[in-house]
């Protein structure tokens, strides 16, 4: 039985290599600054989503090491059974009043809170309506669910309402990206909230990338959203998920959401490091605004579409196209991953840039020329 396991691994890893879609896991060695060590050379990154630099502030460094040394490095159990620590409480208080909700619940990680959160509130007879391009978590998570799942043209209210008005269904989920991670682009909540509206259903946005880094940190738009939900891995700079809803939704989710009650609490060291992380972000609205900021300064240099968010495209087309252009960076000390299908849909393979606070303008500058002469052919 092993032998034709590891035939089948095998002959599945030739065929993705043939694709130039192979994956290897590399080490990688953070720096203060944005820079990186990775087989010993070092580059400056333009590919972590630590937008705010936050996973280095001192501050909240020194509130996972104290809340460590009081609690211990781990939760002990799920959180419906001994692993809900003090410091779980005051981290869901703050998202809360972030996102101007009543309350809050912290998940294991953005994935856990998505395929958590969604078969908690539909099933059989229901239906999950789907932008095409939103992350792979929130499909996973309606397909969980049971129920029919529909996508729509990407960030297109009229084939939204299209697919709609063909669909019987109970109760209905829309579910979005705030920020698109892998175009940068937002959602728009305002139209989609209508429709919600109109039709009776739910509006669910993941904002992993738009908390910290949107609107003075509190992310992209949210009127009209009754299931606001992120991760705390990105611009909070440490791990873990989110929703922020009305206080009953989320009573129900913290009894119906499978991977809430069966998966171990997080880290009182991790907990606390949200905590601290979401207080500096309060604190300095200047912060928040630099990486969206840098981002169009890049955008601006190499002539690229002016960036909304953080994360800048560059689409190349096939994945040898991607892989040349990530080698023309590192050669210059750039670290930008090429993303490759099935992450991104076949033929739009890519680089991605993630701009962060702790990115210099010179070095911005300078990543934007090498783009244009080595990565795009324009002089």
């Amino acid at each position: 039985m092993t032998n034709t396991l590891d035939a089948f691994a095998t002959m599945k890893l030739a065929a993705l290599d043939a694709a130039a879609l192979r994956r290897r896991v590399r080490s990688v060695a953070r720096e203060m600054d944005a820079v990186v060590v990775r087989d010993g050379v070092r580059l400056i990154s333009f590919s972590c989503n630590d937008y705010l630099n936050l996973s280095q502030h001192p501050a909240v460094i020194a509130a996972s090491v104290e809340a460590t040394r009081r609690y211990g490095v781990g939760a002990g159990a799920s959180r419906l059974v001994t692993g809900d620590h003090p410091l779980y409480r005051g981290l869901e208080e703050r998202l809360a009043g972030l996102k101007g909700t009543a309350d809050a619940v912290v998940f294991g990680s953005g994935y856990l809170a998505n395929i958590g959160i969604i078969p908690a509130l539909v099933g059989p007879g229901d239906a999950v309506f789907v932008d095409e391009l939103a992350h792979a978590c929130i499909g996973a998570g309606a397909k969980l669910s049971g129920a029919a799942v529909v996508r729509f043209a990407h960030n297109d209210v009229a084939d939204l309402c299209r697919v709609m008005a063909g669909s019987v269904f109970r109760h209905a989920i829309i579910a979005t990206d705030g920020v698109f991670s892998m175009d940068g682009d937002v959602a728009p909540i305002a139209a989609l909230a209508a429709v919600a509206a109109e039709r009776g259903a739910w509006l669910m946005s993941d904002d992993a990338h738009g908390i910290g880094v949107l609107d003075d940190g509190r992310g992209s738009p949210h009127a009209g959203v009754a299931l606001q939900m992120g991760t705390l891995s990105k611009a909070v700079g440490g791990y873990g998920g989110y929703l922020c809803a009305s206080a009953p939704v989320c009573a129900l989710i913290r009894n119906r959401a499978r991977s809430f009650v069966y998966t171990t609490g997080l880290p009182p060291g991790v907990v606390a490091a949200a905590a601290a992380a979401l207080d500096v972000m309060a604190a300095d609205a200047a912060l928040c605004a630099r990486p969206v900021t840098l981002a169009r300064l890049f955008t601006d240099a190499a002539g690229l579409p002016a960036a909304q968010s953080p994360i800048v495209p560059l689409v190349l087309g096939s994945a040898a196209a991607a892989l040349a252009g990530q080698a023309a960076l590192e050669a210059a000390g750039f670290l930008v991953a090429a993303i490759r299908p099935p992450t991104v849909p076949a033929g739009t393979a890519r680089l991605r840039f993630a701009f962060s606070a702790a990115h210099r303008e010179a070095d911005v500058m300078r990543l934007a020329s090498v783009v244009r002469t080595r990565v795009m052919g324009a002089g």
